[in-house]
């Protein structure tokens, strides 16, 4: 396993202001080494307007307490978990289902 990306596993906080309005922040859970491997791509037209979907793994060391609510963030670019797959149940490794949607 190459792990040379770093990223950060990014948990998401939802505070009420004092009207009872939600606004939603991400934090920092994690900073790890990983790769990242694109699976696939996919273009498409919505409202007149270009998107790309990128579904990719993200194989990393065995973590506890990564979901799915999370998301993993990579120079800039953003992938929300899909699934957290331990590999093999064994607890050494982990691959993390994503897919980065990117506006065109």
């Amino acid at each position: 396993m190459n792990l040379r990306h770093r990223i950060e596993i990014q948990q998401r906080i939802v505070n009420l202001d004092e009207h009872g309005i939600a606004s939603e922040t991400w934090t920092l859970f994690l900073s790890v080494w990983a790769s990242i491997e694109p699976l696939r791509g996919r273009e498409y037209l919505q409202s007149k307007t270009e998107n790309a979907e990128i579904t990719a793994k993200i194989k990393m060391r065995y973590t506890p307490g990564i979901t799915p609510a999370m998301r993993a963030v990579y120079n800039g670019r953003v992938f929300s978990i899909t699934s957290v797959v331990d590999i093999n149940e064994r607890h050494r490794e982990i691959h993390l289902m994503c897919q980065e949607a990117i506006n065109g």
